[in-house]
């Protein structure tokens, strides 16, 4: 079968992109003013929930009971203090009364009650100094924190003899909301400058070093264009504007990073600018797309989840991933045109050296000390393969101990008023407030004596310390049940898999915090194996497209999935057990959020295949022009190890900057991914994978025959010398003393 010169198709793209180079970049210009314009007030229009799984029976239960009975569903909370007097005491009973009428007449309100009225005991405190006020606003997320913003002012502070204080789940959130959009201005105000400085030390030259900030602002820019266009069909988290930022600097850097590099070598080597950008398109723009893709693929694994707050992660990853290559491919092409050698100008790094050693210098080509490096590893490769792997698995043993729960106002601040409010109740106030479970019994006439008998089969129950009601209304009517054991505890959460197995003359549902868990813990498992697969097989696909080897994409996942445990590791040691909880400033809670790992894996996993691609690409290139396996190993080694280390630190930048934020997920997220970039780039693919190649040897390229002419067909090469295959190595051995070490 002859092979298809790849040379040529990709030789109509480097003419489209470079024809009209001006054209390109005011078209760029044009097209970035409108996505400003676009996007603008994205954040307002975003959710801070979606962890809970919409077709759950427990979200059916929520919906029904805020129907039916919005008293049964309070969202917001008023925490009475009276100070030194009892909350029973006939100034602070009055103060309370007249506050529970005022909340009561608002616009938007419904469902007030308060200890006044009910003498509920759990709306009491035990010592007697605290008591709430509850009450439920009705709308979406954007309506009920505008009647919050309206309302709250109105109630916190002193009134008389009594002090209060605003909380509940619609404040935990609406504050959670405004902290991420102020951290996230934070984390793009340290990121920039810092990466730009960095740049600058990888290039020396300014002006190539404001190339990839450039592609980056594009795609971020973007992004919430796009994301603005989603939350006019559907829910979008707000937590996911924190990965456009990360990724949309981190990607956009490293495809730049590499278009760059590659056209400089180009310039060194002697070519003219519009050869040098041709070349550089067929070699690392090919790559860049191919990294495009596995990373979108990783990102869109998250859609066959039915919680919105992952979703919305595989809509700004999507679109941000492939915004980011778009602008590297088109745009950075179209301004190296315009750029020529003049891409070197204004070498700062210059000023640093001595004058004696003045001459030309290229940064990019200085890669003999990663080629000794990959020797060194390749040499006593057994050892490193070994260690490198034990070393791995042992950071992520941590990881068999976690414990799933849901997120609640821990993940605020310490100091946050709704986070103060809720931990007043969880320490002052009976039994286990905000834990409670409610049971929907519809569909049924049923008797005052039907009810007494379900009311007392349940409360019999061992995980049960008090069921109130019922409180009926027309056919339906529902059970407020108290766990004993924590709100999200493994007791609460086998409690609600004994209420849903209970028999009654009527159906019934349950709801509560640790029903949404159980239920978001099913819907994550169920769906799990789908992500995975997804995962695994797109990527085996497009790396052997990239390689033509069987064993190579193989490789590639196994790797990249050791390189994920000292992350998943340090996740449970630090965030879940509590370690360096004072250090990092947040508090833990013992367990963590249950889509939490889901995301970590996704994004940590794209973007290890990233830096993969990045390596494999450049020893695939070096091994289809010499046919010598070790030499290629070293080559891809020394002129990547650099670069990808350089854009590791990078990207770790910015998403330790995203890290700094005062809500916990989103610093966790940060942080774990900053550290699974880094071990992926410093001890994976600089350890592990040298060391593994030179292990499997000759074996790395093989693939039967029928998949060898399939790659001929369909995979990508540069459109030089045909793979030269193990079986093929046998009669015909490269002269070494011919390889040439150049670029």
């Amino acid at each position: 079968m002859p092979q298809v010169n790849r040379s040529e198709r990709l030789g109509g793209w480097t003419r489209f992109v470079t024809a009209r180079p001006r054209l390109a970049l005011l078209a760029a210009l044009v097209i970035t003013a409108l996505a400003v314009f676009a996007g603008s007030g994205v954040a307002d229009r975003m959710g801070s929930g979606g962890w809970e799984a919409p077709d759950a029976e427990s979200t059916y239960t929520t919906k029904a009971l805020e129907r039916e009975f919005p008293a049964s569903q309070p969202n917001l909370l008023l925490l009475v203090d009276s100070g030194s007097s009892s909350v029973d005491d006939l100034a602070v009973a009055a103060e309370a009364a007249r506050l529970t009428e005022k909340l009561a007449a608002e616009k938007d309100i419904t469902g007030v009650g308060s200890y006044w009225q009910s003498k509920s005991p759990g709306l009491r405190a035990k010592d007697g100094r605290e008591a709430l006020i509850a009450a439920r606003i009705e709308g979406h997320d954007k309506a009920v924190g505008e009647v919050l913003d309206r309302i709250a002012p109105t109630y916190r502070g002193t009134h008389g003899p009594v002090k209060v204080s605003v909380g509940g789940p619609v404040a935990v959130r609406h504050e959670m909301q405004t902290i991420i959009q102020e951290d996230l201005l934070r984390a793009e105000m340290i990121a920039l400058p810092v990466t730009l400085v960095l740049l600058v030390m990888v290039f020396g030259s300014a002006i190539a070093a404001l190339l990839p900030l450039g592609v980056g602002i594009v795609a971020i820019l973007g992004t919430n264009a796009v994301l603005r266009g989603i939350t006019e069909f559907t829910d979008v988290s707000v937590f996911a504007q924190n990965l456009t930022t990360a990724l949309g600097l981190g990607l956009a850097i490293d495809y730049a990073l590499f278009i760059v590099r590659r056209f400089r070598e180009e310039l060194a080597a002697g070519a003219d600018t519009r050869a040098a950008v041709g070349t550089t398109l067929r070699t690392a723009g090919r790559t860049v797309l191919f990294s495009a893709l596995t990373v979108a693929v990783s990102l869109a694994a998250m859609l066959v989840f039915p919680q919105y707050f992952l979703r919305s992660f595989a809509y700004a990853g999507i679109a941000v991933v492939l915004l980011a290559a778009a602008a590297a491919l088109i745009l950075l092409p179209a301004a190296l045109m315009l750029l020529g050698p003049r891409v070197n100008s204004l070498d700062l790094r210059r000023l640093l050296r001595r004058r004696g050693s003045e001459a030309h210098h290229d940064p990019d080509t200085s890669g003999r000390g990663w080629g000794r490096f990959a020797t060194l590893v390749m040499r006593r490769a057994p050892v490193f393969a070994v260690l490198t792997t034990v070393g791995l698995v042992l950071l992520g043993l941590p990881f068999l101990g976690v414990k799933f729960g849901t997120a609640d106002d821990r993940q605020l601040p310490a100091g946050a008023e709704s986070h103060v409010v809720q931990q007043h109740i969880r320490d002052g106030f009976p039994g286990s407030p905000g834990g409670g479970l409610e049971v929907l019994a519809e569909g049924s006439s049923a008797t005052p004596a039907q009810y007494a008998d379900y009311r007392n089969r349940i409360t019999a129950l061992p995980g049960v310390l008090r069921v109130d009601g019922p409180v009926t209304e027309g056919r339906s009517a529902y059970f407020s049940v108290l766990p004993k054991g924590e709100a999200v505890g493994e007791e609460s959460q086998q409690l609600v898999r004994e209420l849903r197995a209970q028999p009654a003359p009527f159906d019934t549902s349950v709801t509560g915090t640790a029903a949404v868990l159980v239920d978001s813990k099913e819907a994550i498992a169920d769906r799990l194996p789908w992500a995975v697969g997804i995962i695994v097989l797109v990527t085996l696909l497009l790396v052997f497209l990239l390689t033509g080897s069987v064993l190579i994409p193989l490789q590639a996942v196994v790797l990249n999935a050791l390189s994920l445990t000292a992350m998943f590791g340090a996740v449970v040691w630090v965030f879940q057990d509590g370690h360096l909880s004072g250090l990092l400033s947040f508090t833990s809670t013992g367990d963590i959020e249950t889509t939490l790992p889901v995301l970590m894996f996704c994004v940590a996993f794209g973007l290890s295949m990233d830096y993969g691609v990045f390596l494999l690409s450049r020893i695939k290139e070096e091994y289809d022009r010499t046919g010598d396996h070790e030499h290629s190993v070293t080559f891809g080694l020394r002129h990547t190890g650099g670069l990808i280390t350089a854009a590791a630190v990078i990207l770790a930048v910015v998403m330790v900057a995203i890290g700094t934020s005062r809500v916990t997920n989103t610093k966790m997220l940060g942080l774990g991914i900053a550290l699974a970039v880094l071990m992926d780039a410093m001890v994976v693919r600089s350890l592990l994978v040298p060391s593994v190649m030179k292990l499997m040897g000759r074996l790395t390229w093989w693939a039967p025959a029928p998949l060898r002419a399939f790659h001929q067909r369909f995979g990508l090469s540069e459109g030089g010398p045909a793979p030269v295959l193990a079986e093929d190595m046998s009669a015909a051995a490269p002269d070494r003393d011919k390889i040439s070490t150049g670029a």
